[in-house]
């Protein structure tokens, strides 16, 4: 069965912040694996977008939907320059982002969920950056000194990787609109610890062979052949650490486009 999937532009999906995706699973890692938290602070600049105290824009090039005005995502989310955006793979990412200007910023860093791609300006020439919500930007301050710190504009900052965690949440699959028995897109979310996908597999219905589904863009992969028969098993490794996931049958044989399926467990 081919795996490979076309170029496929979702435009319409391109302007969305979220999705939501959970598995029926067995966790399986293989070898020694690094930790995802990053003790170390490094330089960075940051800016801000949306309304002052807002939660951020709905839409954004990892695709998860509206997403963005509601918990966990909610005033926690950020665009990043390509080098952190990772042509999509950095999507799911989580960071804290700290400013340095002791007249108006606090000790407290700002914990935002990588949810968009911020190309040109401060993201262009191999930079660091962080465009983030108001709220997230705002965050950052001493109390009362919001407006302050989003008057600066373009600030220095430190920023460094840290765990993603979604208390009470488990990992999901959403199924993009316009996939059919012969072309499957899935969109990844709610991933506790790296965050980040770097493979998936897919496992159809009586069947012990693994298919690898291609990264498209964001945070969706695909899978074309057919015709696929569900229920199908997904398998998830990420891309920071290598752990992996195992969701058995998560994906009933009777699942539609648009819909989301939740599974049971989180890596954490």
């Amino acid at each position: 069965m081919e795996t490979h999937c076309p170029n496929f532009s979702f435009t319409s999906f391109y302007s969305v912040v979220s999705g939501v995706v959970f598995f029926w699973a067995v966790i399986a890692s293989a070898g020694p694996l690094r930790r995802v938290e990053d003790t170390h602070w490094y330089p960075a600049t940051a800016t801000w977008y949306g309304s002052p105290e807002g939660d951020g824009s709905t839409g954004g090039a990892c695709g998860y939907g509206n997403m963005v005005d509601v918990r966990p995502f909610r005033a926690r989310v950020g665009a990043v320059s390509p080098i952190l955006f990772k042509n999509g793979e950095g999507c799911g990412a989580c960071y804290k982002v700290k400013c340095l200007d002791r007249s108006v910023c606090s000790r407290r860093a700002a914990t935002v969920i990588i949810t968009d791609e911020c190309p040109g300006g401060y993201c262009s020439g191999g930079r660091v950056h962080f465009d983030l919500s108001g709220a997230a930007f705002g965050h950052m301050a001493v109390s009362g000194y919001g407006g302050s710190l989003r008057d600066r504009g373009v600030i220095s900052v430190i920023y460094r990787r840290t765990p993603c965690k979604y208390p009470g949440k488990n990992i999901a699959f959403h199924v993009n609109e316009g996939s059919t028995p012969y072309w499957l897109s899935l969109l990844v979310e709610f991933e506790d610890g790296d965050g980040d996908v770097g493979s998936m597999h897919i496992r159809e219905a009586k069947s012990n062979v693994w298919l690898e589904m291609t990264h498209i863009w964001g945070a969706n992969w695909c899978i074309i052949g057919g015709p696929l028969q569900g229920p199908f098993s997904v398998k998830l490794t990420t891309l920071s650490t290598g752990k992996a996931l195992s969701a058995r049958d998560v994906i009933p044989g009777n699942w539609s486009p648009k819909a989301t399926y939740t599974s049971r467990l989180n890596f954490f």
